[in-house]
């Protein structure tokens, strides 16, 4: 009766969201509707470890298909400059996260992740995986995509909108529906099993999401989509997965923790902007391509400003899912590094009053 009570608030909730144009509205609804039903003390027990990584692979398999050979052939040459600046924006915001990282209530790990520019929802599905606190990164990663979203329109309109080589994005063929499924579940399957023998961090995620993308730059699976029911029903899952942990004490720790995460956010926006501006000196596009192509989040909001603007619409594409897949795979190794090497200094500090107190003895 619980489940039945918290899947139905999360789907009464998740098209009211998707209206107001929260992004992945369901996920949003259902960590909120789980959260509530936690901290009344009426949450449905923990979602099952199999759920859980299919609904990782689901998730994937959906980022795969965003990434099309067309759309990196957009970048032409300017895919090494597009590299460099993916490549900053992961140093920013892990060293972000580092600084979330030595605040009181929160750990090293769960820091890093929390501030990822990048993949909200996947670092959310994966944060368990990896030993982190996924109610934590959660509703930071989901701050940091309001505060990009809602700012996004405002900055843009400052920018001069100079003429730029505006072009739509192009789709592969249509595929029928079997065709789509068989794709998301070979890809899930193979995936998840080539993810976990592998020992590929998080590879309930990536290992889905590697043979998405190979297919759909190999033109094997060019032009599937995963259906929208099942993209559905995987965020749902994610949410609530993160929300039935959610404790009163939790909260509070999270009320004390979220100025300090708001100031870093704004910090790293900053930032982003300033390799925007590094990435139109080294690519010859307009300011406002770099500023859209290197924004830390909020890809369909992008996609939206970008379509009303004079912008080339597929670089600020490619450049984005660059940003994205490079956060997916290298920031959790990142966070992992960051935690054994404060491991490291914390034991090395530990060590000298330890001899001490022996020597005393």
């Amino acid at each position: 009766m619980r489940w039945a009570g918290l899947i139905a608030a999360s789907c009464a909730l998740s098209p009211v969201l998707v209206a107001l144009g929260v992004p992945s509205g369901p996920l949003f609804a259902a960590l909120l509707c789980a959260a509530a039903l936690a901290l009344a003390g009426r949450a449905p027990g923990d979602v099952p470890r199999g759920l859980s990584l299919a609904a990782q692979g689901v998730l994937g398999v959906y980022i795969g298909t965003l990434m099309q050979s067309h759309t990196l052939a957009a970048l032409g040459s300017r895919w090494t400059a597009a590299l460099l600046v993916g490549f900053a924006t992961l140093l920013l915001s892990v060293a972000a996260g580092a600084l979330l990282g030595l605040h009181r209530s929160i750990d090293s790990l769960t820091g890093s992740l929390s501030l990822v520019a990048g993949g909200a929802s996947g670092l959310v599905a994966i944060a368990r995986e990896l030993g982190g606190d996924e109610r934590t990164v959660a509703v930071v990663q989901y701050l940091r995509v309001g505060m990009v979203t809602a700012s996004l329109p405002l900055v843009a309109a400052l920018y001069p909108h100079a003429a730029g080589a505006s072009s739509g994005i192009e789709t592969g063929p249509d595929r029928p529906w079997w065709f789509d499924l068989a794709v998301v579940a070979v890809c899930t399957g193979a995936g998840g099993a080539i993810g976990v023998a592998s020992r590929l961090p998080a590879g309930g995620l990536l290992g889905p999401l590697v043979l998405s993308l190979a297919g759909n730059l190999t033109g094997l699976t060019a032009g599937s989509t995963v259906p929208a029911w099942l993209v559905f029903v995987g965020y749902l899952t994610i949410g609530w997965q993160a929300g039935v942990g959610f404790t009163r004490a939790s909260l509070r720790s999270m009320a004390r923790l979220l100025p300090w995460a708001a100031g870093l956010i704004v910090a790293i926006g900053a930032g982003c902007a300033g390799l925007g501006f590094a990435l139109s000196a080294m690519t010859g596009v307009s300011a406002l391509d770099g500023y859209l192509a290197t924004t830390p989040g909020g890809l369909y909001a992008v996609l939206a400003v970008a379509a009303s603007s004079n912008v080339d619409i597929t670089f600020v594409v490619a450049a984005q899912l660059i940003r994205l897949l490079l956060m997916l795979f290298l920031a959790p190794a990142a966070a992992r590094g960051f935690r054994r090497w404060r491991a490291g200094t914390a034991d090395i500090v530990s060590r000298p009053s330890e001899l001490t107190n022996e020597a005393s003895r």
